[in-house]
């Protein structure tokens, strides 16, 4: 059946239009805190944000949904998406909540929430959220309603986390770092972390006001740190998205590296001391070609996943995978937090750079990626997807593909549109065939 509110990553929507309103949030923090209520202790739930204008509404909405169901809350302020995966543990708490809308514009926000073991929720959990939204809230007596407070040694907690994921004799003196947080939820945990561990590090996107957020600033506009890396005569430059649980990395050329070849460089290194586990990398469809022809060529698995960070986790923990992630950025270590993080994942490629010495440009180019195109074709209503003539294109390019490259066709999970990506060692081919499906989907539209 399908949902009303969750999506792909959580419920994430246009502040004040649609399903991203004060009243829905209310409404899953008395759902969720229902769901959750569980023996007879008093229930915790820990809620952070990123620095969108709309997080302070979100949030009070949320505390009122949940101390009106019995659940204290406790506020950590703006953290990244991993902190609060690792304070829900940490703390003991029933449940976790992160208010951001990732890499998304300020206007959208969105709610993901976490188990108390810090994992995503599972389809299921979500589903009964979805349930309960539709009842009668069970709101408790007066004299059981939940407290909230706010904590303010989070950043310091998490800021310890994430350097135990490097080795203690591991230090980033000499390194010239440009660090962008995209003026989100990273911006004062990231540059401090580096810089503790012994780097020079030159800060961008760490102005947020609200409304500035990934706005000409982090992993998705690459433009402003490619600038600042070679103006500064930096060694690497590390670009996060909103809530900083994605990482694109900037060689000392400006040129950037996606997530594919940041887990190509870690997996080797896992591998080569011996700390690799389930004989491989969990990425999703998207991930390219070449990063599986890579991994075969050391004597490891690719396994995919349909898209989401929370499907490659799954798997990962399915079948004893330490790492994994996706194209895009996010970086899953699962040895060191529950959820994919971008700060961690920088971190592993510092010391890299430390150990190997060389250049980012060298060290970060893993494999060759084989050319890959990706198109998007929106519609407005129907199932494209299901017309006969799409279905025979689809089926003649997958014959004509066959043994040299791959073919994804997937509807998007938040919007009206149909994603067409085809890769091969052939890029005229793979662009013709693009094209070819792009065309049927659009006249069957």
């Amino acid at each position: 059946m399908a949902r009303k509110f969750f999506g792909t990553d959580g419920i994430r929507g246009r502040t004040n239009g649609g399903i991203m309103t004060a009243e829905i949030a209310m409404k899953v923090g008395q759902a969720a805190g229902t769901h959750f209520l569980r023996g007879e202790h008093r229930h915790r739930v820990v809620i952070g944000k990123d620095t969108r204008l709309s997080g302070y509404m979100i949030e009070s909405a949320l505390v009122a949904g949940f101390t009106s169901v019995g659940m204290d809350v406790t506020m950590t302020g703006p953290l990244p998406t991993p902190a609060i995966a690792l304070l829900t543990r940490e703390m003991r708490a029933d449940l976790g909540v992160m208010i951001s809308a990732s890499h998304n514009p300020f206007e959208d926000n969105g709610i993901k929430l976490f188990g108390p073991d810090g994992y995503k929720l599972s389809d299921q959990a979500e589903s009964a959220i979805e349930s309960l939204m539709e009842q009668e809230p069970q709101l408790v007596s007066p004299d059981k309603i939940g407290r909230a407070e706010r904590i303010e040694d989070a950043r310091g907690r998490y800021i310890h986390a994430v350097k135990q994921s490097v080795a203690s004799d591991i230090r980033f003196d000499g390194l010239k770092v440009v660090v962008d947080c995209a003026n989100g939820a990273a911006y004062h945990v990231a540059p401090s972390a580096i810089w503790e561990l012994g780097a020079d590090v030159i800060a961008m996107g760490v102005a947020p006001n609200g409304t500035n957020i990934n706005r000409g600033v982090g992993s998705t506009s690459l433009d402003a740190i490619r600038a600042k890396v070679i103006e500064e005569g930096a060694h690497i430059g590390i670009a996060l998205d909103g809530d900083a649980d994605r990482l694109i990395v900037i060689d000392e050329k400006g040129r950037a590296v996606d997530g594919d070849q940041i887990m190509a460089l870690i997996a080797s290194r896992l591998l080569e001391r011996g700390n690799l586990k389930g004989g491989g990398v969990v990425a999703t469809v998207m991930s390219n070609l070449g990063l599986e022809r890579y991994l075969e060529s050391i004597g490891l698995t690719l396994e995919r996943t349909k898209v989401g960070d929370r499907y490659v986790l799954e798997r990962m923990r399915e079948g004893g995978f330490n790492l994994g992630g996706e194209q895009s950025g996010h970086m899953i270590l699962s040895d060191y937090g529950t959820t994919g993080d971008g700060t961690v994942a920088a971190l592993r490629v510092l010391a890299s750079l430390v150990r190997s010495g060389k250049p980012a440009s060298e060290l970060l180019h893993v494999f060759e990626p084989v050319p890959q195109l990706l198109k998007n074709v929106r519609y407005s209503g129907g199932k494209p997807l299901e017309d006969e003539t799409v279905k025979s294109v689809i089926a003649d390019v997958e014959t004509e593909l066959e043994g040299r490259g791959r073919l994804v066709i997937r509807p998007s999970g938040t919007e009206p549109v149909i994603r067409v990506m085809a890769e091969g060692d052939d890029e005229a081919q793979v662009k013709a065939v693009v094209d070819r499906i792009c065309a049927a989907v659009t006249e069957a539209v």
